[in-house]
């Protein structure tokens, strides 16, 4: 008999017990066979489910993260779980420890970065201490005391080492930094990353834990992520040099946004713990450049968002999940944000009446390039349901907010909490037992 799915209090233990049993000690596995260490982005959505559960266990989850921090400010995309193997590139192949300066000598991290999302689960993690009794609010707070200058230092970092042009919009050399890896966005611009014939031998570790390979980026396509790594490294990943070296550079309009929010979310916590005047005013005034950063990268008509591809000196126009980033951030003309509301909600999108569940697919299921088992290229993402779930209750919409919610916990009955979800059919996808989506139902649910 088929399940028909569980309660709101079963599927809400199964997280819970999920997140305990991939939970490492001091970090939380991004899932426990294809992604056995602490990926960024990843441990700030982790943080967010923990919160509910315990405000102390998710401040070790961002301590731990905070503590792989380079001195340069860069967070990390991946630290590595000492003793854990079988997930490639390792350690042995970013060298950070051997060749970067800024790279920590406590940890193993890799050499690149991912979108900045981390605010938003401090919020979180304050939030939740509010509710708690008075020693559970002095861990948050202490927390928050102790790693402040760590976070402020993370912006300034991306807002300077990243925006050198003061352009409002957060320059990558890797795919990876997106988040969003093997995304239709960055087709055109990884054609240009032609591997040296010295790029050294490699054996992907992926594969061995997806059933069905078509779901995961082609050799070619790992060649080329691996060359850029082997260009940073021959420039000792210095930021100063990254720029002149790297065959893939590109300005990212969601990472952008998803800055924009998190510099206004990390201010309102300034203000409301009262942190330097100067960096707040700081913050304040990231979020106002990167903001306009990304409505000057808008379409005219609509307000969809594009990505600049600094090598070919052009705009990227694809019909993915990063054409609404403004809806993130806010700062379009009222019109304009209306026709882009429509657009998200309309049959290019979330109301394509094929979709089992009325949520975001990564790539719109009628553009030529979607392929909706794909990764990046079509499948739903719990995570960023979830993403712009809390954008638009941060914006004042709480119908729209509540109806990703609604719909968001429709697909995650299931209790596989998988990567993502083919999006016509319901099916889970990817790995199972993906650490953020079961943080994204607990947050729901909470």
């Amino acid at each position: 008999m088929a399940n028909l799915g569980f309660t709101p209090t079963q599927l809400s233990a199964r997280a819970a017990y999920l997140l305990r049993g991939n939970d490492l000690g001091t970090m939380t596995s991004a899932a426990p066979k294809l992604y056995p260490h602490m990926w960024s982005w990843d441990a700030a959505f982790v943080s967010v489910g923990l919160a509910p559960l315990s405000v102390e266990r998710a401040v070790i989850e961002m301590d731990t993260l905070l503590s792989a921090q380079w001195t340069n400010g860069m967070i990390p995309h991946i630290v590595f779980a000492n003793g854990r193997d079988g997930y490639f590139p390792g350690p042995a192949r970013w060298e950070c420890a051997k060749l970067a300066a800024h790279a920590p000598t406590t940890a193993d991290t890799s050499g690149i970065t991912q979108p900045p999302v981390h605010a938003i689960a401090v919020q979180r993690i304050l939030d939740q201490s509010r509710r708690r009794g008075r020693t559970t609010r002095a861990v948050a707070n202490e927390f928050l005391d102790r790693r402040w200058g760590d976070l402020v230092r993370w912006h300034r970092w991306l807002a300077d080492a990243r925006d050198p042009g003061g352009r409002g919009r957060i320059t990558l050399f890797h795919g990876w930094e997106s988040g969003m890896d093997n995304s239709p966005r960055w087709d055109a611009a990884y054609e240009n990353v032609v591997p040296g014939a010295d790029l050294p031998p490699y054996t992907r570790a992926d594969l061995t834990h997806v059933a069905d390979l078509t779901m995961r980026p082609t050799d070619l396509e790992y060649d080329r992520y691996l060359w850029l790594v082997e260009q940073m490294k021959r420039v000792n990943y210095d930021d100063a040099l990254l720029p002149d070296v790297m065959s893939f550079a590109v300005e990212d309009v969601f990472v952008s946004a998803i800055f924009a929010v998190a510099c206004d979310v990390l201010a309102t916590i300034g203000e409301d713990y009262s942190k330097p005047r100067a960096d707040v005013r700081d913050l304040r005034a990231w979020a106002d450049r990167f903001r306009a950063g990304v409505v000057s990268a808008t379409n005219e008509r609509n307000g969809i968002a594009r990505d600049f591809d600094l090598r070919a000196g052009r705009w990227i126009n694809t019909e993915t999940i990063a054409a609404f980033a403004p809806l993130l951030c806010g700062g379009l003309p009222r019109d304009r944000e209306r026709t882009l509301l429509r657009i998200f909600e309309g049959p290019r999108f979330c109301g394509h009446p094929d979709l089992r569940y009325a949520v975001p697919p990564s790539n719109s299921p009628i553009a030529a390039n979607f392929k909706p088992r794909e990764y990046w290229r079509g499948p739903v993402w719990p995570v960023i349901t979830w993403l712009f779930s809390w954008a638009f209750a941060r914006r004042g919409w709480p119908e729209r907010s509540a109806r990703l919610r609604e719909e968001g916990l429709r697909q995650a009955q299931d209790g596989a909490f998988a990567e993502y979800y083919e999006p016509f059919t319901g099916e889970p996808l990817g790995s199972m037992q993906q650490s953020w989506t079961a943080a994204a139902v607990l947050d729901w649910l909470d």
